[in-house]
């Protein structure tokens, strides 16, 4: 097996690839449709003639880039880059045009470095234990886990509860539609083959958002633009500015990682459930969505803390933690190299030239990310009548570009248009997303439970972790009831003063 020193022509490889992968990553993942997956797959084939080491520090320095990457549309287009960072455009967008995208982009940046650093601590010290734990969780926790998201769909609601209640419901039945995992029966495709595999999540996130932006802008002033001057699109925050954000930056980091580990639920679900918890926490819940730092910096922080988290599973078990990580495995088999329980006793320098190189992968984000965020920071000034075309053409492009499907681009434009007049009559558009990503995950996590315990459903409360995570739920629930019951009671308080 090669023995790998870290020599300075080594360290030099080594920067290279870094630096090469931040841009490459940063680039795909600032394109609507393209993303992680894609760069990673277009990457991959140059690694046949690179050391391990180098192959690995490519690929990963291009995921953490993409999943800050994402975050530059959704900030300066309101269009996620990823579909990742759906959850930063609730409060990204609003921030950039009111106030300033540099300002929105700053948050950005610094949420996802603390993120990446967090992940690379806990992927360092902690991937033994953590691990380990994730793999005693079985489908009966997984499936209950996609219920606890669920249930943070509350606090992402529209203002009427029943119509955020209905857009779950609609984005469980999108999440049904294709061939069923356990018959192979179709499910709701009209005969379509096209829809065989589903609704494709990037046609689905383009539809849902760039689409509807589009039908905004054009059913809005055209020719209305956000100046950009120099301070405006400054990518830079005080000392202030990021301890006002401390909180939810750590909520998500953490929430990330753990959710990392757990392999099928990657960073989509991650942003949503730190966006929801910090919405929770928060001092002011009401301005989530009307342009809240702590939105942006709990979404981003979580994106780049699940790559830390979804590579322990990897390094420690060999079970890759989410899609890109499994790519990233191929970088390893390519080399002669099992990832598992041995690989740190078989290949300590190649292990621990990732850890180190992990940490690099974050430091050259966040520079790669302060020379070149401002140019796009621009992005605003330019007016409406220009974008919606531009949107639309890299839209449509990236939604073909995933799969290779004109149908795919069908389906956005039709969800878009549906979208569009669903958020126009206050449906939740961020629930419906969250029930689509996690619909996956609670169907078949339930059925195999199922299986397993011939039809009974006990095991989802004779098992420790499954009854704790129960206990969880139902003390969410009550907290739920009990809000519902103290807002009645101030409501009719108020009536009666006023006498009615």
């Amino acid at each position: 097996m090669e023995v790998l020193s870290f020599d300075f022509s080594t360290l030099a490889s080594a920067g290279f690839a870094i630096l090469l992968g931040t841009f490459v990553g940063m680039l795909a993942g600032a394109l609507p449709g393209l993303g992680a997956m894609v760069a990673i797959v277009l990457l991959l084939p140059i690694t046949y003639n690179m050391s391990a080491l180098n192959s690995i520090l490519l690929l990963l320095a291009t995921y953490q880039a993409a999943e800050y990457g994402g975050s530059i549309s959704s900030i300066t287009l309101g269009i996620p880059g990823t579909p990742a960072a759906a959850a930063t455009v609730m409060d990204g967008y609003p921030l950039a045009k009111q106030k300033s995208p540099g300002k929105a982009l700053g948050y950005s940046l610094a949420a996802s470095t603390i993120g990446g650093v967090f992940g690379a601590l806990v992927l360092v010290f902690l991937s033994a234990p953590m691990a380990s734990f994730a793999l005693k969780l079985s489908e009966p926790e997984f499936f209950l886990i996609g219920i606890l998201g669920l249930l943070g769909v509350a606090s992402l609601s529209s203002h009427d509860k029943w119509k955020s209640a209905i857009s779950v419901i609609l984005g469980l039945m999108a999440g049904t539609i294709g061939m069923d995992q356990f018959t192979g029966a179709l499910r709701f495709t009209a005969g379509s083959l096209s829809l065989m595999d589903g609704l494709s999540i990037i046609a689905m996130v383009t539809g849902l958002f760039a689409i509807t932006e589009i039908l905004s802008m054009v059913n809005g002033n055209l020719n209305q633009s956000h100046r950009a001057d120099s301070q405006k699109i400054k990518v830079s925050l005080s000392v202030q500015e990021l301890k006002e954000v401390s909180k939810p930056t750590l909520i998500g980091s953490v929430i990330g990682t753990v959710i990392g580990i757990f392999p099928g639920l990657g960073p989509g679900a991650a942003s949503w459930f730190s966006y929801a918890t910090a919405k929770r926490f928060s001092k002011s819940p009401e301005t989530f969505g009307k342009g809240n730092p702590e939105g942006i910096a709990a979404a981003e922080a979580s994106n780049n803390a699940s790559v830390g988290g979804s590579l322990l599973p990897l390094l420690t078990l060999g079970i890759p933690g989410s899609a890109a990580i499994a790519v990233i495995m191929g970088a390893f088999i390519i080399h002669g190299i099992q990832p598992g329980p041995q690989v740190l006793a078989k290949e300590p320098v190649l292990v621990y030239g990732i850890f180190v190189g992990f940490f690099l992968t974050t430091v050259a984000m966040y520079l790669v990310g302060r020379m070149l965020t401002p140019v796009f920071g621009r992005v605003l000034s330019v007016p409406g009548s220009v974008l919606v075309p531009v949107i639309l053409v890299l839209s449509i492009i990236g939604v073909y570009a995933s799969k290779g499907s004109y149908f795919d681009i069908w389906i956005a434009l039709g969800i878009g248009i549906v979208a569009y007049l669903l958020k126009k009559l206050d449906f939740s558009i961020p629930s419906f997303v969250l029930a689509f990503i996690l619909c996956p995950l609670i169907e078949t996590s339930l059925r195999r439970s199922l299986i397993l315990s011939s039809g009974s459903y006990s095991i989802f409360f004779t098992r420790p972790y499954s009854l704790l995570i129960l206990l969880i739920i139902a003390a969410l629930v009550a907290m739920a009831i009990m809000n519902a019951i103290k807002q009645n009671k101030q409501k009719n308080f108020q009536n009666m003063e006023k006498g009615v």
